[in-house]
């Protein structure tokens, strides 16, 4: 798993891509010949307001930025994350489609619940956001008000404590939780909300105990005090949660799993076109814009880049984790 920390280079093939505007200090992308002259669509597979939207309404404007093209962004929520496929693999492969995806792309995958292999039929431009998981509670909540007491609190009430999560099988944020509650016998209920706000709010009004979901996509909720974390699924404390103890620390010893969102396009794209997406994915990642975004969600507390290569290899490397991890808890065709 610590691939998922691993810099990887950016592609040669950029530079050759990438010429300078000489204006104002900004690149510019050079356009293959024929593209770009109209909107390309980006599909979001997750509702409006979620972690994936932010990225995708982000990035996309980042491209503009940088490579001169419109987009015109799309949500298509539902099946976790799958049902936004079927629209992606109809349209024609001329580079006017681009999918936001998150590794529920690669579980699924793994699991064999889709017949796409992201690493082969589809062509990853880039992953922008890598990040790890937390537990949150409410910052007004009395029955527990840490890690420990809400373990105890757990404990004493088996089954009974709920989590917002997401539904989908095999899912990263599932695994972690069958995996922590393996690790430290608890018993808590998922219930399953596609819609991030949904879950989001489920917790805030007191309808669940707990929500598992990454500190970015509730960065709003944690300074407004409604929210707080009281656990970290990663190796150590991150800087900017010092105080919140890691899965580890509590006797929970396993590798965690990473949320990671990328843009893909379907195989069979004409490469220059791919190789002008992907630079400008990653023109539009260096952008202060887009920094100052992903600092925002704390996605500069990890290494948040891949190219497409080190794309490849991040993927194929969690389909391997997903398989070894679905193996062992019975999950899988």
């Amino acid at each position: 798993m610590t691939s998922f920390f691993r810099n990887t280079a950016a592609a040669a093939g950029f530079a050759a891509v990438v010429a300078l505007a000489g204006t104002a200090g900004a690149a510019e992308l050079e356009k293959p010949a024929g593209f770009g002259n109209r909107p390309l669509t980006m599909i979001v597979p997750f509702g409006a307001g979620g972690g994936s939207d932010q990225l995708a309404r982000a990035m996309a404007k980042a491209m503009e930025e940088v490579a001169g093209i419109t987009f015109q962004v799309v949500n298509k929520p539902g099946g976790g994350g799958t049902a936004a496929i079927p629209d992606f693999m109809l349209a024609p492969p001329d580079g006017y489609t681009v999918l936001e995806h998150i590794d529920n792309a690669i579980s699924a995958y793994a699991a064999g619940d889709i017949r796409e292999n992201p690493a082969e039929d589809w062509v990853p431009l880039c992953m922008t956001q890598i990040t790890f998981s937390q537990i949150y509670i409410r910052s007004d909540e009395d029955r527990f008000t840490d890690w420990e007491s809400f373990s105890e609190y757990a404990k004493a009430h088996p089954g009974d404590v709920t989590m917002a999560n997401l539904g989908k099988v095999g899912s990263m944020e599932l695994v972690v939780m069958e995996q922590l509650q393996e690790a430290l016998g608890l018993k808590i209920k998922q219930i399953a909300f596609d819609k991030p706000a949904e879950r989001y709010g489920a917790l805030i009004g007191g309808h669940v105990d707990v929500l598992f979901e990454q500190p970015g996509d509730v960065r709003n909720f944690l300074d407004a005090d409604q929210m707080k974390p009281i656990l970290t699924f990663l190796s150590e404390r991150p800087s900017a949660f010092a105080d919140t103890p890691t899965h580890k620390e509590v006797g929970a010893d396993f590798e965690a799993l990473t949320r990671f969102r990328g843009f893909w396009v379907k195989a069979g794209v004409p490469k220059d076109r791919t190789d002008f997406l992907a630079a400008a994915c990653k023109a539009g990642f260096e952008t202060a814009d887009y920094q100052a975004f992903n600092k925002k969600k704390y996605m500069h507390l990890i290494d948040s880049f891949r190219d497409t290569e080190g794309s490849i290899e991040l993927i194929n490397n969690a389909v391997a984790s997903y398989r070894e991890m679905y193996k062992k808890l019975g999950i899988g065709k």
